[in-house]
Parts: C-alpha cells; structure tokens; sequence
C-alpha cells in the first residue's frame, strides 16, 4: 500500500510539472537511447543536451582517451561518460524541453528526469563539463564541485572535449 501511495505520488508529482512547463508541444518525452555523454535519441529525435560537453566514445572512428593519475593507464573517458549516463537515465521518462537545433540538425536541449537536470547531473558528478561558450557558466558551480572532489574525470589527466575534438578533425 505505500509503494502504491509512493507511485501516485510521483505520477502527480510529474503531472504538476508537466502542466506547469508550458503545452506538451513544447517538449519531447520518453525512454532515452544513450549515444554519448551528452547525446540521446528520444522517439526517433538526436538531442544534444545544452550548455554541456563529454567526451567523445566514437568522434571520427576515434575515441577520446584520458589517462590515470597514478598508473598513466589509458582509460577510454568516453565510454565512462556514456556508462554514467545511461546508469543515471536506465528506462526512466526522460522530459526534454528543446531550446533550438544546431548545425549538424540535433535538437538541443535541457533533458530531466523527475525535474533533476540530467545536464546538471553529468555535470557535478564529473563526466560532462561545463560548455562556457553555450552555457554562459550556467554549470560553473556543478563544475567546481565535481573538480573539488575529484569526481569521475576530474579523477584523471584528461583534455577538454572541444580541444580534442580540434586536435583530431
């Protein structure tokens, strides 16, 4: 009976912020398809999750590489980037609010799960970062929390998803 009450609770709960955030047209919702630290497929859509940057799992037939700070192993940053998300999304209902698309057609987007920022999340665990020159440091304090702690890959030696994307066109 409380795992009962617990469920309509969330499920209203949901509504509430469902009605609250506009028309449903403005939204896109659903189970996600995790293809990056940053990207999903909902419902046939490519969405980029706005203001933030993981590194790349497949970028060019490449893969982003960070090393360990203790051993110099080579870790495939990436491929942990894409784990912590798809672990944080499983197959909850994943609400996408799309701000615009950019130049490779990509809805961009800030996507939640029961009104918790995914981006915010990637974030301050530390397998995304804070893309400045989209977010305007929207992420900045997630950010510093995550290097403070040396969470996920501020844990490593690692570049910039945007500088190794340049070095590797």
């Amino acid at each position: 009976m409380i795992r009962l009450s617990q469920t309509l609770c969330k499920i209203f709960i949901l509504l509430i912020f469902l009605s609250s955030e506009g028309s449903s047209n403005d939204k896109l919702s659903g189970t996600a398809k995790v293809i990056d630290g940053d990207t999903i497929y909902i419902n046939n859509f490519k969405i980029r999750f706005s203001g933030i940057d993981a590194p790349e799992s497949h970028y060019k037939g490449k893969s982003q590489i960070c090393n360990s700070i203790e051993t110099d192993e080579e870790i495939f940053c990436g491929n942990i980037s894409k784990k912590a998300l798809k672990d944080k999304i499983k197959n909850q209902l994943v609400i996408c609010i799309p701000e615009n698309k950019d130049r490779y057609n990509r809805i961009i987007a800030e996507c939640f799960i029961e009104q918790e920022s995914i981006s915010s999340y990637m974030v301050k665990n530390g397998y995304a970062f804070d893309y400045v020159k989209y977010s305007k440091g929207k992420y900045q304090s997630d950010q510093n929390y995550a290097k403070d702690k040396k969470l996920g890959l501020w844990a490593m030696k690692f570049e910039y998803p945007w500088s190794w994307r340049k070095m590797n066109k």
